[in-house]
């Protein structure tokens, strides 16, 4: 069993009254696919926002690498080898896609404004180091031809492999994924799928939430189940699909025949407000 790169205990967060995520305690194993499901609304967004300090916790620990991280800024959760995309494709479409890739390099290194406005010799090092880093993640995503292409001129699935080359260039031992083939057709998602697996065969651990349970099935080898905010489940796909409580809580929030994880008509797949 491989071990822990990251630990949850009793984690929560209050927004006001409401309680989007309530006393999960869970971990993610090193070198290895975990998916965090749960019907709409359920906490996984939150969940994720938390582990990487876009929201302060208002209970429970945070612990990756064997370092509590519970109270760090996002900048520096980073550092620490945590990156992230988002359900939305976040990248710069009017730039060109090695332009993007290079931002997110920009949080490894230490030239400031002031480097920046003289061009001194650390802020040339720097920009090298970023063009260095941002083609390495480029080419992890199969994307090195197309550098110089303005990002919006890319295909759907081409842009969402921009928004992980950008995760992927601050050198992340974790990579989070939020929703990462909302929009995508079959064909792309199998390809997502298998740069998913080509990254963990590298050395990466990675989380994902996700509402297409075809890529969860097929994909993770743990699975942490979410609902009203709480941990319901954890286990294998084969364990969460048959445990009664999982079923439950998808069949009530699916009475319309829905499949596990699947919006409803009418629905977008995406959380509602701090989901």
């Amino acid at each position: 069993m491989p071990d822990s790169l990251l630990e949850v205990q009793d984690l929560g967060i209050r927004f006001g009254g409401l309680h989007a995520v309530r006393d999960v305690t869970a971990s993610l194993p090193a070198g290895q696919i975990t998916a965090i499901i749960g019907p709409n609304g359920a906490g996984k967004s939150t969940f994720f926002n938390l582990i990487s300090g876009f929201y302060q916790p208002t209970s429970g620990r945070i612990r990756f690498a064997g370092e509590d991280i519970t109270r760090l800024k996002t900048h520096e959760v980073v550092s620490r080898g945590i990156a992230r995309t988002f359900q939305t494709t976040t990248i710069y479409k009017e730039l060109t896609v090695l332009e993007g890739v290079m931002i997110g390099h920009r949080v490894r290194t230490r030239a400031g404004l002031f480097d920046a406005l003289l061009r001194t010799g650390r802020e040339r090092r720097d920009q090298a180091e970023s063009h260095a880093g941002a083609m390495r993640a480029l080419e992890r995503v199969g994307l090195a031809a197309q550098a110089h292409l303005p990002a919006g001129a890319l295909t759907q699935e081409g842009q969402k492999r921009v928004g992980i080359a950008m995760a992927l260039a601050s050198d992340p031992r974790l990579l989070l994924l939020d929703e990462p083939a909302a929009g995508m057709n079959p064909e792309e998602t199998v390809n997502l799928m298998a740069l998913i697996r080509e990254l963990v065969a590298g050395g990466l651990t990675v989380a994902l939430v996700e509402h297409k349970m075809s890529l969860v099935m097929g994909l993770a080898d743990g699975i942490v189940v979410l609902h009203h905010g709480q941990k319901i489940a954890q286990g294998t796909p084969q364990q969460v699909s048959r445990d009664p409580a999982v079923v439950e809580a998808y069949l009530g929030s699916h009475a319309h025949g829905g499949q596990m994880g699947q919006a409803e008509p009418g629905q977008h797949g995406g959380e509602a407000s701090h989901a």
